[in-house]
């Protein structure tokens, strides 16, 4: 197993963002195994022809959504993060649901929110 990010200029994403979903996805997918250390800040952006800072950015991302947990001098792993993951959109997601019935959101219009959010978010698959 091997970590496998391909940066795309052309894309409309930013860096960062690629490399962040791309090391999300395989550690979710379970290419990336809990446990598999990761490359360096810096030889990751060596091999990626990417700004340290960028690769910085993402770990960070990738820190604070659980997937991946920094051990010091040790190094950077993959996390136990599916069901951190899934824990923090579960809560996010109760948040959700709580203010929009405050609003007085009927539950299709709601649901009508989340769908163009992940649209958004997501690029549109359908």
């Amino acid at each position: 197993m091997t970590l496998k990010i391909d940066i795309n200029d052309g894309a409309g994403v930013a860096p960062y963002e690629q490399v962040r979903a791309q090391i999300s996805e395989q550690a979710r997918a379970g290419v990336l195994p809990v446990g598999y250390r990761l490359p360096t800040v810096r030889g990751l952006a060596e091999s990626l022809g990417l700004a340290a800072n960028t690769v910085a950015k993402a770990y960070r991302a990738l820190e604070s959504d659980g997937v991946i947990e920094t051990r010091g001098r040790n190094g950077t792993f993959v996390a136990s993060a599916g069901s951190a993951a899934e824990r923090e959109a579960a809560s996010a997601a109760r948040a959700y649901a709580e203010r929009v019935r405050r609003l007085g959101l009927a539950e299709g219009a709601a649901l009508d929110a989340v769908r163009d959010a992940l649209r958004a978010a997501y690029g549109d698959r359908g």
